[in-house]
């Protein structure tokens, strides 16, 4: 892998900030570079590669088990890595924005993981990046206490009580306008995990933990391998042994369904297992199948992990993780505590019976997306591993999934309600506000939802107009109900830009795969950020 020197400089477009020169470092910037330089055309040739796929599936190709890989299937032999230092016990994990207030209560949660979310917790604006790279680099050198408005002091609990930190960054998908290499916005992926592991990679090994990743959004093997890849030259330019890096790959597309252990064994030395990331896997699905009748799905809270075709996909995660040696995570349980008593036990009874189903499936831990849910994770957790840090033992050889299995949405299927309709169109609307604002994560009828329930929502009402299960009069009646409901409760919501964003990625002709580069850049433009 090339790691000659650069010759064009990173280039910064935006206006400095608070602090941001410690992150900013020409150092860290020439850093970035190298990754970009080395990886940014193999990723654009991915990404393409991802439309061509969509484009095939679209025109009835199959989807199955590749038998190019079969070989890779059929080997008993290998293994990923063994757990690494603070990712041996993984029983509970929380989830959220690496903003200061969230890093301080996840780090003393009680949680044994914090997933440190760049992705569909956080809303990407330049001070979200780089104040989220502060935020990391003040927790890790225990510098991150603060008082609140309130008079409240946040402190960190000692060190051996704290959660360990497991970045994710963007996707492959994303790129950062912010930043600027040989003429081209660097990929935001290598931003994200180029700064952190600049700065953090080495302060955390001395601390007795390691550089430890989430990988969202992979489609495929290929993407995997790419990711192996970053690693090693990272690892190789800032002189740390190979295989010191760890990941999580969350198994959150359908395409990724069918490459489980592919993609364990591209990452293999650097793999620290799979998570069922069962929200943004239904919007794949949708996305990827939206078109025809039988992936027509009904509302959304009616589409549970006890769905047959979540089951089975659910089931095989755990097949495969243990097979190889790697830990299986289960999926997030999103709810907010509640002052209401009635409420808060409701919530607590439905994160129980969730957390129970994940693990007497075999799954080795789960993520909750509050403090507060903590508790009772880890005492389900508890229950069924005692004192033993995970349950890899249990390979579940019992489970054979087949691609129909995989793929049986229709034994599901039904019609929407209009209260469905009016949950999607006020979840979309009320996140896509937030996010125009600068807030990734919002809490909504007592749910922690980021992009990728948005994304659900969104999807959802598109794939009922193009079906004619639903009328877009009618959507677009309750879309006026909730513009003015939002415009009621939240003043400041720009619900104009609002509108066109949802009608843009909810009632066009064809699907947007994405809501967040259309955001994206319309956030760009309607703060205009000064440009150096």
């Amino acid at each position: 892998m090339p790691t000659t020197a650069l010759t064009h400089r990173v280039r910064v477009l935006a206006a400095p900030g608070d602090r941001h020169a410690e992150i900013l470092t020409p150092a860290a910037l020439d850093f970035v570079g190298k990754l970009a330089a080395a990886f940014g055309a193999r990723r654009l040739d991915l990404m393409k590669e991802r439309r061509r796929q969509a484009l095939r599936l679209a025109g009835g190709a199959p989807l199955d088990f590749s038998p190019a890989t079969a070989a890779v299937r059929a080997d008993p032999s290998w293994r990923v890595a063994p757990p690494a230092p603070g990712l041996t016990d993984r029983r509970v994990e929380i989830t959220g924005p690496p903003d200061r207030r969230m890093a301080v209560h996840a780090l003393n949660s009680g949680a044994h993981v914090w997933m440190a979310d760049f992705e569909d917790a956080t809303a990407p604006t330049w001070e979200n990046v780089v104040g989220g790279q502060l935020v990391l680099l003040d927790a890790i050198e225990r510098r991150i206490d603060f008082t609140g408005e309130d008079g409240k002091e946040y402190r960190l609990a000692d060190r051996d009580r704290l959660a360990t930190i497991v970045v994710r960054p963007r996707g492959w998908h994303l790129v950062e306008e912010h930043l600027e290499f040989d003429g081209a916005p660097v990929p935001a992926s290598l931003v994200d995990f180029g700064l952190y592991f600049f700065h953090c990679a080495r302060r955390q090994i001395d601390a007795g933990h390691g550089p430890y990743f989430y990988l969202p959004k992979l489609e495929n093997r290929y993407e995997a391998r790419l990711w192996n890849d970053v690693f090693l030259l990272a690892q190789e330019l800032l002189g740390i042994p190979r295989g010191t890096v760890r990941a999580t790959v969350l198994i959150e597309t359908i395409t990724a369904a069918f490459e489980m252990e592919e993609i364990l064994h591209e990452l293999r030395e650097h793999s620290s297992g799979l998570n069922a990331g069962r929200w943004d896997y239904l919007f794949s699905l949708i996305k990827t199948f939206g078109h025809r009748t039988d992936f027509l799905l009904p509302d959304r809270a009616k589409v549970t992990m006890t769905a047959p075709f979540m089951r089975a996909y659910t089931e095989l995660l755990v097949r495969t993780c243990h097979k190889r040696g790697a830990h299986a995570i289960g999926g997030m349980a999103a709810q907010v505590p509640s002052k209401d008593p009635v409420a808060h036990e409701a919530a607590l009874a439905k994160v129980r019976l969730d957390k129970e189903r994940e693990a007497e499936d075999g799954f080795d831990g789960s993520w909750v997306a509050h403090p507060g849910l903590v508790p009772v994770c880890r005492e389900v957790f508890d229950g069924v591993l005692g004192d033993l840090p995970d349950q890899i033992h249990r390979t579940r050889d019992d489970v054979e999934v087949t691609p129909a299995d995989l793929l049986s949405v229709r034994r599901i299927s039904g019609p929407p309600t209009r209260e469905g309709m009016r949950t999607n169109i006020a979840v979309a609307l009320g996140y896509f506000a937030a996010w125009m604002r600068g807030q990734g994560a919002v809490a909504l009828d007592g749910l922690m939802e980021d992009a990728a329930t948005a994304e659900i929502a969104r999807v959802q009402i598109w794939q009922w107009v193009r079906h004619r299960l639903i009328d877009r009069e009618t959507v677009v009646g309750l879309l006026e109900e909730e513009l003015d409901a939002l415009g009621a409760a939240y003043p400041w919501a720009p619900v104009e830009e609002v509108r066109t964003l949802f009608e843009r990625n909810a009632l066009s002709g064809e699907l947007p795969l994405f809501f967040t580069p259309d955001a994206y850049a319309r956030h760009l433009v309607r703060h205009a950020e000064p440009r150096s």
